[in-house]
């Protein structure tokens, strides 16, 4: 049999709004690369606001050039999925490193925003938009 050496990873999961993102961190000396569903950070999310969303956590920690990340989305907009992908990347930085705790909880990185858009319901044109109303 081949020895293959194992790498350890610390896997979390970031939820924001119908996306969900599975975050795999390892720790690595060089290569030091985010890949979302296969592709790099910069392809997959196409503009620098959306980047910069999902590196805040490293950067906030000092652990840019130390880890190596991948990552599997779905669900959801980019907007949703690179805020997913933050609180998933901010959770396993946990894992890897108990003293980041508090600089993430500090910037609040750690909370899952709850807001998700609210059901139609019965006999209303959306969510709380009623019918027109017309006197004659």
């Amino acid at each position: 049999m081949a020895d293959k050496k194992v790498k350890k990873y610390f896997e979390a999961v970031g939820r924001r709004k119908t996306s969900v993102a599975r975050v795999r961190i390892t720790e690595e000396k060089k290569d030091n690369k985010i890949i979302i569903n296969g592709k790099d950070k910069t392809e997959y999310l196409n503009t620098p606001e959306f980047v910069e969303i999902v590196t805040s956590p490293l950067r906030a920690t000092g652990t840019e050039e130390s880890v190596s990340i991948s990552i599997k989305t779905t669900g959801g907009g980019i907007r949703g999925q690179a805020e997913a992908i933050r609180l998933g990347i901010s959770r396993a930085l946990i894992k890897l490193n108990e003293d980041f705790n508090q600089t993430l909880r500090d910037l609040d990185y750690l909370k899952r925003d709850p807001r998700k858009k609210e059901r139609k319901k019965p006999g209303l044109k959306k969510a709380r938009r009623s019918p027109q109303w017309a006197k004659r």
